[in-house]
Formats: structure tokens, sequence, C-alpha cells
């Protein structure tokens, strides 16, 4: 949504939320077919930040100029099929199938089914973002599951090609910029092995095949220990192993991000100290605010910062802490850039828009019984309690982070870094 449209639609509430009103209804003011949850989020923010007039309009000048290119989250999640999903579980589909096929179609359905692509290019348009460092792995080290998000991402921008394309390098990601389009640049979410153990390169020869395939940046360690290194969750926090010493080695050589976002804070530390390019954590916050195994302490940015990366904020209020709304992840943002410096802080929300269309849809399907938790899912008791997701931090509301850095007083250069301009340095750093 451009600048104009934006203000349209939303001064009006703001003006009213500067006044100490409550928010004005924006429903008279609404085009037709404009997307209701999108403006409901909208105003959520609006009524936690109070913008001025004059700050709300530059902060989206500023964002629509603006290369925005987030560090780590989700496409746009389509609504899944349920009436085939139904079919699927009346046939017999075990557990495992029936979550394989609910994942392959809110990845894909936008590519084949026009109400989702509607829904789907509408929230792209809506939060103003160019490109995402998309989740296209699960979270393993086997190449073949692996495979199963990428296929089906490089399936979806192979379709819609002419609206969200694949990008393999910065200069991709730049040029969707200048056509108006947008891109997802890869993250594999975790370091593929061959898990035959019979020789050190040729465990680690998958990373270079990862990377052919179009993978940019990938999981040290997700939540649990692996063979790399300990992650977030695990209580000894015992550090990197010499593998994973020659992991970060080969994914330096590659050309492929190393992400600590779900590692151990003494893996975080040692993958920083071992690595030469930059390196990242994608998608946590700030420990010296809130305390969380998916925040980093100070010591751990620092030692990312060194490398010349950088900290992604998150927008999961689980971590966050406070009200978990949109003021404590900007609270985050601030307290990294005073400390680290704007060249080394991005936001990687971690949170997607889901298709309005899911609830009609999960209707349809039959109930089914409780199933075990996943391998990687090692969260401590209460680790993701919060009570509900804000929707000031809804995925389309990005123009108004922007808004809301405006108001805290960040210089435009600033802002220009944390929105991209870090991500693509990085990006540019690891292809060197």
């Amino acid at each position: 949504m451009n600048r104009r449209d934006f203000l349209r639609l939303s001064a009006g509430a703001s003006l009213a939320a500067v006044a100490g009103a409550p928010l004005a209804d924006a429903g008279d003011a609404l085009p037709e077919k404009t997307n209701e949850t999108i403006q409901r989020a909208r105003q959520a923010a609006l009524a936690v930040l109070k913008p001025t007039v004059k700050q709300l309009e530059h902060g989206l000048e500023l964002h629509a100029a603006s290369l925005v290119c987030e560090s780590y989250g989700f496409s746009p999640r389509a609504a899944w099929d349920g009436d085939a999903l139904g079919k699927a579980a009346l046939a017999g589909a075990s557990p495992i199938e029936m979550e394989d096929l609910r994942e392959e179609m809110t990845m894909t359905r936008a590519a084949t089914d026009a109400a989702e692509r509607a829904e789907y290019l509408a929230a792209w348009k809506a939060a103003g973002v160019t490109c995402i460092v998309q989740n296209a792995g699960e979270e393993t080290q086997d190449p073949i599951r692996l495979i199963k998000r990428l296929a089906r991402f490089t399936y979806v921008t192979d379709r819609l090609r002419d609206s969200v394309s694949r990008a393999v390098t910065p200069e991709d990601i730049v040029a969707a910029k200048k056509q108006g389009k947008h891109c997802l640049y890869f993250s594999g979410n975790g370091v593929p092995l061959a898990q035959r153990w019979e020789n050190l390169e040729g465990e680690l020869s998958y990373i270079r095949i990862f990377f052919q395939l179009g993978i940019r940046m990938m999981h040290m360690t997700y939540n649990r220990r692996n063979m790399i290194g300990d992650g977030c969750a695990e209580p000894a926090n015992a550090g990197l192993s010499d593998f994973g010493r020659a992991a970060v080695a080969e994914m330096n050589r590659v050309g492929v991000i190393a992400d600590v976002a779900h590692s151990g804070w003494q893996t975080s530390l040692e993958t920083a100290k071992a690595s030469s390019r930059p390196m990242v954590a994608s998608h946590s916050a700030c420990d010296g605010l809130h305390h969380h195994i998916r925040c980093k302490p100070d010591r751990v940015i620092k030692a990312i910062a060194d490398t010349g990366g950088y900290l992604g904020i998150c927008c999961v209020p689980a971590f966050l802490g406070g009200q978990g709304d949109i003021q404590a992840m900007l609270d985050h943002l601030d307290y990294a850039v005073r400390r680290f410096g704007a060249e080394h802080v991005a936001i990687g929300t971690d949170v997607a828009y889901t298709s309005r269309n899911m609830a009609g849809e999960s209707k349809k399907v039959p109930k089914t019984g409780p199933t075990r938790a996943r391998w990687e899912s090692l969260w401590p008791p209460g680790a993701l309690d919060f009570g509900g997701e804000p929707l000031s931090l809804a995925w389309t509301n990005w123009p108004l982070f922007t808004v809301g850095m405006v108001q805290r007083g960040h210089s435009d250069d600033d802002i220009r870094r944390i929105l991209g301009g870090n991500v693509m340095r990085v990006a540019r750093a690891a292809l060197a």
C-alpha cells in the first residue's frame, strides 16, 4: 500500500489517538475489498504508538522509499484446502502425512488458487517489504527433510516470478525494489549433513550443494544439541564442537551466513569467534531487557557485531516481555542500537500473515487426537506462554515499525540500515 492510501485510511485514527480520544472507526474510509484484518492490525498499532500526523507521514514516506529486507521470516501463509485434507484423513493418512500436506498447502496454494493469491499479494503490499529472508528448510540436518520446504518455495517463486521471485544475490533484491516487486532470499534452517560419518569433508559436502540450490543462510542449531553445538534450550550450554568449527569454516568458504538465532549462548559466542565473515542472530531479542532462552546477552550481541553481523529483533511476545506489543519490540531495537550501533541491528519478525480463509477451511477437517511434540521443540515449561499475540505486532504492520523508529528519534540513515541495509551488507559480505 502506498503512503497516500495508508494516510487516507489511517490518519483519522491517528489524530484521534494523539488527541487522547478512542480510535475512530475507519471502516467508512476503506475502499471496496480492502482487507479488514490488515486494517484492524494497523489501527491496533496506531492506538499503541499514537504518532503525530508529521511522524506518521514521514515514517510512511521513509518506509516506502527504503529497501525493506526482513532478516528472517515467512511469506504470507495461504489457507489449506479443507476438503482435500478431509479426504486424506478419511483415506487413512498418517499424522505425519497430514502435517506434511497442511504445510505444503500453506506454503504453495498462493501459486495455485486465485483467492489465496489475492490474499497473499495484499499482505505483501500492505507490509511494504521487498524481501524476506525466508524459512525454506525444516529445523533439522537431514537433507531429505530440508529439501521439502526449499522445493515448495522454489515452486512458488517460479510460478509467481512476475510478482514474488527467488533472489540468489543481493543485486536480485535491489532489482526487485526497482521494479516494485517482492522476493525471497532463502534460509535453510539447518546445516545439511550427509550423516554417513565417513570423513569431515563428506559430512559437510551438502553445504555447497544447498548453496547451489539457493540457500544463503543456515541455523547452526535449533533448540536441541546437535553435532555442531548446543541449542538455546540445552541447560548444559556446552558451546560449539570441533565439528561445528569446521562447519563454520565451510559455510564461510562457500558463502552461507551462519545464524545462531536458536543456538545456546556459548555456541553463539564461539560461532562468532570462529567465523571469518559476518554472522547473525536473525530473529532474536535482548536478554538485557528480558531474560529468555531465545534472547541474546550483551556479550553475545557484541561478539556478533564484532564480526560485522547483526541482531534481528523479532516480534514474538514471549521473547520481548513487558506488554509484548509494538512498543516492546521497539524497546529491544532501541537497546541494541544504543549499545552496539544501528549498523548491527535488523528486524526479523518470526511471525507471518495467515489467510483469512483459514478458519473456514479448518472447520472442514476431521478432528484428530493429540500428537507428540516434535523433536526440535525443546522448549522449557512456560517459555512460549504469553496469553495472546498483540495485533500491533502483525506482520503487515511493517510501515508502522518505521513510524515507531521515527517517533523514537532514530535518524533516517539508521532506519534505512535497520530496515534492510544491514541485511544487504551482510549478504554481500558472505558472497564476496
